[in-house]
Formats: C-alpha cells, structure tokens, sequence
C-alpha cells in the first residue's frame, strides 16, 4: 500500500504552483506504487487569505490549512516536510526556520546564495536527524537517468567532454527596466548564475561527476569569465570552465554557460542540442530546454544514430488538467516533471535516508562552492543581509 506523504508549501509563487499541481498528481499515473503525496498546508509571509487562494487553484484538499507566515506553517504537526518555494535570496532564513522547527525539507535551487549558508544548512539537518535536499528536478527525470547510464555504461567510451547551456535572451533594460525583478535584482540574487546556469552546472556535474566513483573522486578546477549587468551590478553572463581530475581515462573538461541576452533555442525551435557530452564512442545530446528535456540524441562513431522522446507523463488527454510555469502551458494531462524529486524525497522520509538519491549534500554543496568560484572570479557580490549566516535576519 502506497505511503502518503504530508506536504506544506512554504511560498505561493509561480514555481510553488508548479510544484504542487504535479505533487497532486495520481502517482500511478507515472508507474509509482509506493508513494502518494497530499498537501495539508501552505503558507504566505503575506497574508492567510493568498494562501488560500493558492490551495483553491492548485486544487489542493479542502482540509488543507492557510496561514499567513511561515511561522505557523513550520509549527504545524500534520506537515511531514516542506518544499521551500522562495526566491534563492531567502533559502537561508526559509531553511534554517525549517530545520529548527523540526521539519523535512525539500528546497529550491539554488541551495542558498553562497557554499557556508548550504554547509551550515547541511550541519543542521545533520544534527537534528533530517532530511534535507535541494531541488534540482531535472536530475530526476528518467531522461537524465538515461544519459548518467550511458556513460557509466561505457557506451560512449572514455567521456572527456560535456557541453551544457541554458540562455533565454531578452532585452533587460526593457523587460526589467524597474531593476526589481529576480533576474536582475542584487537583493534577490539576481542574475542568470544561481537562476539558469545552476542548470547547466547541474548538467557538466551529473555527467562528469556524479558518475565517478564517490570513493576516488575529485573535485574539479574552476574557471570562468563574468560580464556584469551594468544597471544593477548582477551578472549577464557567465562561462564556467571545470576541469575534472581523473586516474582513468585522463582529465576531463565541462563548459557551463548562461546567458540573459543569448538563447539556447532561437525562436523557441529546440532543434539544437543544448547539452553535449562526448566519448570517444560517440556522443549523446540533449535538447532544450535543458531544466526540463524532453528529447536526447545518440550518435556512436559505428554509425549508430537513436533519438528518443520522453514525453512528461499525467492524468493525460481528456482529464481537463493542465500544468506548466509562468505563461507557458503545457499539453492538456501532461506534468511537468517536478512530481519524481517529490517521489524521491517521500521514498527518503519512508525508508529514513536523509538526501537527494541523485544530488546529495556533498554535492550540492561542492556546486555553491564552484559558483562562488566563479562570482569570485567576476568580482560578484550580493548584499550583506542576504550572504551572511546570521539567522534569523528579517528579509
């Protein structure tokens, strides 16, 4: 019999919508039997009333709870964890009020805003015996397990190479004219780093890391090249360099790169692979966009050549449910993909593991410790109330 998990959602933002319309889904609609999930609660730091709003349009359970800050939301008995839905600013205080309540959590990326806040939370969660992950969906789709495979498989042959991008261009002195939006606001730590190139960090990490073994790897030398927002100081652009030291096979090389005036698909035509990771067997390639893929490539030197789609399963056509982020919808039944880290994290509470299967603490904190490389490296700096490991601080 399926364990049901008991959810609060602290945040009622676009991404919090997101997350909760997939967590409501029928699991065995995705093959999953042993885990179910309902939200008993969710919280607004603004008012009990958006909190409730936010319950009605996700179409959460009418017992579900609604308060009005996110103290009450962390005091109440019928919540098993809590997904942390706020900008990546406030992770830190979100985080730390979870954890010292006594509460599972389930936290957006990026982690936090620096390496010492994700340590700190990771010592917490340590010492009070919980469990603690950060929210990178994309590491969970069965296609990214695929690509993992292929490369510990050995298919590709020795893996030397891995290209991964993830730009969306705009004109943010037009689109964020104001300066207050999270792409570009310091106080939000703004800029493309910890919101979009997170992703393709995520993608060179998961290929040239994560499949090494965890007893002899090692971590990876950090390069990279930063061009500033000139408005409001926050970075436009960044190129990450990681060279990853290998006994077998020789060094391997990943380029991570984010952009807030260039896109990964022109046009919105995802006909031009975003990641790229190369043996010397042959390649296998990932389309856009690349925080939710939905076709890869393999092309091997014997002339093989597969493509695979991995449509997004849900309560499919005719169910009148829909999902998607921001102003973009989704096919009619089709999830969006963040319901497999919340079957990872239920199976975690379940069975008493304490991280992510496929993005533990190590390395999360080792990938906030790489991106503070690189902000080093740009001369990048946020706001003092937002960097330190003071708690609580009034946000």
């Amino acid at each position: 019999m399926a364990k049901e998990i008991r959810w609060g959602i602290l945040a009622t933002g676009g991404i919090a919508k997101t997350f909760t319309r997939d967590l409501l889904v029928d699991p065995t609609t995705r093959d999953v039997q042993d885990v179910k999930h309902t939200v008993t609660a969710a919280a607004s730091s603004s008012s009990a009333s958006r909190a409730q709003d936010f319950l009605k349009e996700v179409g959460a359970p009418s017992s579900a709870k609604a308060y009005g800050s996110y103290d009450e939301l962390v005091k109440d008995s019928n919540v098993d964890i809590i997904y942390v839905a706020t900008p990546h600013s406030h992770h830190y205080q979100n985080v730390m009020l979870c954890l010292n309540a006594g509460k599972n959590v389930l936290c957006e990326k990026a982690f936090t805003v620096n390496a010492a806040q994700a340590r700190k939370l990771v010592d917490l969660a340590k010492e009070k015996g919980l469990f603690l992950m950060e929210a990178v969906w994309t590491r969970y789709f069965p296609l990214s397990i695929y690509v993992r495979d292929l490369i510990s498989s050995g298919k590709l042959g020795n893996v030397t190479r891995c290209f991964a991008d993830l730009a969306l261009s705009s004109d943010p002195e037009k689109t964020f004219a104001d300066g207050k939006h999270r792409m570009v606001n310091p106080d939000l730590a703004g800029g493309p780093l910890l919101d979009l190139g997170v992703y393709a960090l995520n993608w060179v990490m998961q290929c040239l890391y994560h499949t090494q073994d965890p007893k002899t790897r090692q971590r990876p030398g950090v390069l990279a090249s930063v061009k500033r927002y000139e408005p409001t100081g926050c970075d436009e652009m960044c190129t990450m360099l990681l060279t990853f030291p290998r006994k077998e096979g020789g060094d391997a090389h990943g380029v991570a790169t984010t952009s807030i005036r260039a896109a990964s698909a022109p046009g919105g035509n995802n006909d031009t692979p975003a990641v790229r990771v190369q043996g010397d067997k042959g390649e296998i390639q990932v389309y856009p966009m690349i925080y939710r893929p939905l076709k890869t490539k393999l092309i091997l030197t014997d002339g093989t050549v597969e493509e695979k789609h991995w449509p997004q399963p849900g309560p499919g056509k005719g169910s009148g449910w829909k999902n998607g982020f921001g102003d973009g919808w989704n096919s009619e039944g089709e999830g969006h993909g963040m319901f497999w880290e919340a079957d990872d994290a239920a199976r975690a509470l379940v069975s008493g593991r304490k991280e992510g299967s496929f993005l533990g603490w190590d390395e999360s904190v080792l990938i906030m410790e790489i991106m503070d490389e690189v902000r080093k490296a740009g001369d990048l700096k946020y706001p003092e109330k937002i960097e330190t490991l003071d708690y609580p601080v009034d946000l």
